[in-house]
């Protein structure tokens, strides 16, 4: 197998693991029938690496459709300072692709025994998470080869967004969902080819997003790091105006993943104000001075996932131009195990 197979394998496949999600809909139902049998005031989170942005995502969707507050655990609490936490009656949604560290079980396990309702979001129906939790969400996205997580990441948004939809019963935001699988297919085909050349020469560069986009900026640094050992800092635009700004230099790339919703406003304004002070800006859209193509806007959650997985092709790309192979990246394996 070539460098890079593994990866641009595992993103063709991304559209069919978004179907697949159908299959899943008894254990959505089945969530959000006990929800509203007990709604909780709050929701937890619990999650790393890819998954932690997964769940950035969550917080978006949740907060912005339902109004409940979420927050995201520290895991540490059960496994190292072996704390109960005062959750009876709220809603612990861990999100794991392998659902095999040690800390995100042991937090799930303790939630559990506090009187939460527990929720495992995984890949993997038959790991310890999905033991040790009360609801099962499988994400469906099959196995990945590849050390870094792709299509686990897309399915795992879309199985977010699911939960959303129904939660909140939003006719658009499911139908945008039946939608998706032909986007994604489309979004691969975009040519962010460009931003590959600009990024090759780089040593750091800063990732900005706002609203759904914040957790697309947050997992577009993860990857820079991982699969093209390119340091990278994700902001939200509103973050990056509290002192990052000094950062901004002729030599510093800026990846600025607009959104589709009312936050784009205020995004498209400090684009304009990066652009004034000379920032090498590599923004989404398919206006003047954009970057990076996208599709037309359909719904601005589903255009959020679309954008990572252009931006997944583009990580493949600049791999292989800084003589990188993106499947095998140094010191990490599929699988962290941590406490």
């Amino acid at each position: 197998m070539s460098a890079g197979a593994g990866m641009a394998d595992e993103l063709r496949d991304a559209p069919a693991a978004v179907r697949r999600q159908v299959d899943s809909a008894n254990a959505v139902q089945e969530l959000i029938a006990h929800c509203r049998r007990h709604p909780p005031r709050f929701v937890v989170t619990c999650a790393r690496g890819s998954s932690a942005h997964g769940a950035t995502f969550g917080k978006h969707l949740f907060e912005r459709y339902l109004g409940i507050p979420v927050v995201a655990a520290a895991p540490n609490i059960a496994t190292v300072y072996r704390r109960r936490l005062m959750l009876e009656g709220q809603l612990l949604l861990t999100i794991s692709q392998s659902g095999y560290s040690d800390d995100l079980v042991e937090f799930s396990r303790m939630a559990r025994s506090a009187g939460a309702t527990t929720v495992a979001l995984v890949n993997d129906t038959a790991s310890p998470l999905a033991e040790a939790c009360d609801i099962i969400l499988p994400v469906a996205a099959g196995p990945e080869r590849s050390v870094a997580a792709t299509k686990s990441f897309i399915a795992t948004l879309a199985m977010l967004m699911r939960i959303a939809a129904a939660w909140s019963d939003d006719a658009p935001m499911a139908a945008a969902l039946d939608r998706l699988p032909d986007r994604l297919a489309d979004a691969s085909r975009l040519d962010w080819g460009p931003a590959a050349d600009v990024l090759a020469r780089a040593s750091s560069l800063v990732a900005i997003g706002r609203g759904p986009t914040l957790a697309i900026a947050r997992e577009a640094a993860l990857k820079l790091k991982e699969t093209c050992y390119l340091h990278a800092e994700a902001f939200s635009s509103a973050e990056f105006q509290r002192g990052p700004l000094s950062l901004v230099a002729p030599l510093y790339p800026i990846i600025l993943f607009n959104p589709t919703d009312a936050a784009v406003s205020g995004v498209r304004t400090l684009a304009a104000s990066l652009q004034a002070k000379g920032a090498v800006l590599l923004a989404t859209g398919n206006g003047a001075g954009d970057r990076l193509p996208v599709l037309d806007s359909d719904h601005p959650e589903a255009d959020a996932v679309a954008l990572i997985q252009s931006f997944y092709g583009l990580v493949v790309r600049l791999a292989a131009l800084r003589g990188l192979d993106v499947d095998a990246p140094r010191h990490l394996q599929k699988i962290t195990r941590t406490r």
